[in-house]
């Protein structure tokens, strides 16, 4: 893949990463083309994805399909609530042969694209086994810190309609993810070709029909692309506005953090680059604004009452923001 700084007549990595990505995934999952560039656009800025939806929309197979595309290590965990953080992180045990030595034996969390499936139905110690992960890209056993993969993500997964015996993540872990994709019901064509793809029994037969396109320097040669990135100051201050005004609307008791307005400069950045763009425009900014910001708005009971939710705050503060020339 080729580095490209954006220049004119020079061919774009992202958008290139991204057509390839996607025509291996569209084998497979149908009418997920938004939360693909999402999830692509974490990846891309060290970011970590919550894929929210009800059963059967293709969420866990959706992740999959893009680690098998991009030729990353994939591993699935399914969070229960008898679950503890070894079962996470990995833990110490006897050396085979070594004398009553012990050796780490690394968890599944060591993989470079993790599927937390149904993250809010283990506690909140097993939970936290991943902030560590998430946030340092590293996990420490008895005061040893032991590195993750380069790339690294996590994709968490949670059902929005089941409640009874769920564990809601606090704002602190909620305010790790980059994005929080609403993942929806395929529209009626989608779901026809869906019907129309060779199945074995219930299980996809093109799954194994999907080849890797890219590998882990594709990735890394992508990211310094999206750093590379050219923001201007006034698309700069457009965000730190949006975020600001998610503080002062009366629907919402809790506003956007400053970290908020660090991960839409940087998911912005990486829409502009799966678009083929070297700079940010405010259009950028104005389609990811409810992804990174929808999960880290706390809302006013009385506007939950009346089912107005974050989206909807999002949208007030969008339309109250000047947008720049």
């Amino acid at each position: 893949m080729n580095d490209s700084a954006g220049g004119a007549g020079r061919p774009n990595g992202v958008a290139d990463l991204r057509r390839r990505v996607g025509d291996e995934v569209g084998k497979v999952v149908l009418g997920q083309g938004t939360a693909l560039d999402l999830v692509l656009a974490a990846l891309l800025v060290s970011g970590h994805v919550l894929l929210e939806g009800v059963p059967g929309v293709a969420k866990t197979l959706l992740a999959n399909t893009a680690a098998r595309a991009l030729g990353l290590e994939f591993r699935r965990i399914q969070f229960t609530p008898d679950m503890l953080p070894s079962d996470v992180t990995g833990t110490m045990t006897l050396r085979p042969g070594g004398a009553g030595e012990l050796a780490f034996r690394p968890g599944p969390v060591f993989a470079s694209v993790v599927l937390a499936d149904e993250i809010n139905r283990t506690p909140p110690k097993t939970q936290a086994a991943l902030l560590e992960a998430m946030q340092e890209r590293q996990v420490t056993i008895e005061g040893a810190p032991h590195p993750l993969p380069d790339p690294f993500l996590v994709v968490a997964t949670q059902n929005p309609i089941e409640y009874e015996g769920t564990y809601p993540l606090p704002e602190a872990q909620l305010d790790r993810f980059l994005v929080k994709v609403d993942v929806g019901y395929p529209s009626e064509d989608d779901e026809l070709r869906m019907l129309r793809l060779a199945h074995q029994g219930v299980t996809s037969a093109a799954l194994d029909d999907v080849a890797v396109v890219a590998g882990p320097e594709d990735v890394r040669a992508a990211r310094a692309e999206v750093d590379g990135t050219t923001v201007a100051d006034s698309v700069a201050a457009y965000i730190a506005a949006l975020v600001r005004v998610t503080r002062t609307l009366p629907s919402v008791a809790l506003g956007a953090s400053p970290r908020a307005s660090v991960h839409l400069l940087a998911a912005s950045k990486a829409a502009a680059r799966l678009t083929g763009r070297s700079f940010v425009t405010p259009d950028d900014v104005t389609m990811m604004a409810s992804p990174v910001l929808r999960h880290r708005l706390i809302m006013r009971p009385e506007a939950e009452l009346e089912d107005y939710g974050p989206d909807d705050a999002i949208a007030t503060a969008l339309v109250s923001v000047p947008v720049p020339r």
